[in-house]
């Protein structure tokens, strides 16, 4: 027969055993959930990321459209500024200005 020593020896060891794996499975599952919480903060990430992304391109895609823009703006007083004094082109005046009106064709009454 077992003494009582070696009968509450190994009931210590099998305790400790229990404890142990207790102590292992609740770390496995916290390191679970923090996997989880990473996977999910990752595409949180990502999905903003991308968002500003598009926002980007589409802020550079306004900007090259207002270079586009302005540069039409700028060459447009360059045309009248060389038109004036490369070419010596002028508007008349409004006692030189003749209005031609042509006459109504019946598809144009219509």
């Amino acid at each position: 027969m077992k003494s009582s020593d070696e009968i509450a020896t190994t009931e210590n060891k099998v305790v400790k055993k229990v404890v142990v794996y207790t102590v292992l499975v609740a770390l496995v599952f916290i390191s679970a959930m923090m996997v989880v919480f990473q996977v999910f903060e990752y595409r949180h990430d990502y999905r903003e990321l991308s968002s500003y992304m598009r926002e980007r391109d589409d802020l550079n895609a306004e900007w090259g459209r207002l270079l586009i823009e302005q540069q039409t703006f700028g060459a447009t007083a360059q045309i009248g500024t060389r038109a004036v004094t490369q070419l010596r082109m002028f508007s008349p005046p409004a006692a030189e200005t003749v209005v031609i009106s042509l006459p109504m064709t019946s598809e144009q009454n219509k």
